[in-house]
């Protein structure tokens, strides 16, 4: 009889809110599958409340450097700002560990680029969180568009419409380039249009606007895009931190039925409707009801998939060609947007200014420098 997989020893970089209300649970939740080891915050008063937290022998560092030297995990969380994402990333693959990192993974696709060989160089692989795509509702739903169930895709909408006020934007990092790498279409609707992608596949083309109609920052707070698919779909797609009735949603309307998924932060199975055409007899629109087993989209999800592609030695979800992809529609919708014109897919490249930073040093949108 097999050994179950050994237990993997796991370090925590950034010990904030989203840590102690995703990660940790996540890591509690796959008790029998990790350990935590470590954890790094540049704030001793932080750090030591997460290590109380915590409980059990964890150790906690200043630096990500000194961490990795004295403990060598196996698997890095982070959870820090975005602008430290691509260092600590590359710096964790360098020293042989597995990454899962909060999004955005890096700033652009430059630093991507930089990630990708640091992958290729130490044989480990780093994953950007996006936990909408493992919840079963996703998984049945992708499973469905994929197989033709549902027929073909034609129209589809991505809305994610938040509401965030000048307080939030007083965290220093936030609303500007070097930092956060965007408004919402980097930080917010990353993750709705994330799961788009997931659902429908690759695109081809994209027309998009983006406005600073509220907020004093750099980036936007609002962008809209029109979206091609590869398979003929076309979408909507609205990212907004301006909108008081808050909801997350994506609907795919395809030639059979219409899918429909609305909820804000994280989805169960009772969040996705299946409408069926009217030529659909019942007996076939009853096939498609959600399954039974209801698991949320979380980081437990997302954690639980990954540590199954490291039992089996294999690439994790979320990595790779996925998470660039990703990255390549946030570039692409800023260049579009603040260029006036449509974007194709793999047009930004090595060159490009979209290709180094999201803002493309567009004379309205980048930064202006000090007087």
């Amino acid at each position: 009889m097999s050994l179950p997989p050994a237990r993997r020893r796991v370090a925590v970089v950034g010990t904030g809110a989203i840590v102690v209300d995703s990660h940790l649970p996540a890591l509690r939740a796959h008790a029998d599958r990790t350990e935590l080891v470590a954890a790094v915050d540049v704030d001793p008063g932080r750090l030591d409340a997460f290590l109380e937290l915590a409980g059990g022998q964890v150790a906690g560092y200043s630096s990500t450097e000194g961490m990795l030297d004295a403990v060598r995990p196996d698997l890095v969380l982070i959870a820090t700002p975005p602008s430290l994402h691509r260092e600590q990333t590359v710096t964790s693959l360098r020293a042989g560990a597995w990454v899962l990192c909060e999004k955005p993974l890096c700033l652009s696709l430059a630093e991507y680029d930089e990630i990708a060989a640091a992958e290729d160089a130490s044989g480990a692989y780093a994953s950007v969180i996006f936990q909408h795509r493992y919840g079963s509702g996703s998984v049945h739903a992708r499973e469905l568009i994929a197989s033709g169930a549902l027929g073909t895709p034609l129209v589809a909408h991505c809305q994610t419409t938040w509401h965030r006020d000048a307080a939030y934007y007083a965290v220093p990092w936030r609303g500007r380039w070097a930092t956060e790498g965007g408004g919402p279409t980097m930080g917010h609707g990353i993750h709705q249009y994330d799961l788009l992608l997931h659902l429908l596949g690759p695109w081809e083309e994209i027309r998009a606007m983006a406005g600073r109609l509220v907020h004093d920052t750099e980036s936007e707070d609002v962008s809209t895009a029109l979206v091609r698919f590869r398979g003929g779909a076309l979408a909507t797609v609205v990212n907004s931190v301006l909108s008081p009735d808050e909801v997350s949603r994506v609907r795919v309307d395809c030639t059979d039925a219409t899918v429909e998924l609305t909820h804000l932060y994280g989805h169960r199975n009772d969040d996705w409707l299946y409408t069926p055409a009217r030529h659909v007899p019942a007996a076939r629109a009853a096939a498609w009801r959600t399954p039974p087993h209801d698991v949320p989209s979380s980081h437990t999800a997302q954690l639980g998939a990954l540590l199954d592609a490291y039992d089996t030695g294999v690439r994790p979800p979320g990595s790779g060609r996925e998470a660039r992809a990703t990255l390549e529609f946030a570039a692409a919708l800023y260049k579009s947007a603040f260029t006036g014109r449509p974007v194709t897919a793999g047009e930004i490249t090595a060159g490009d200014p979209f290709h180094a930073v999201m803002h493309g040093d567009h004379p309205d949108w980048a930064p202006k420098e000090d007087a």
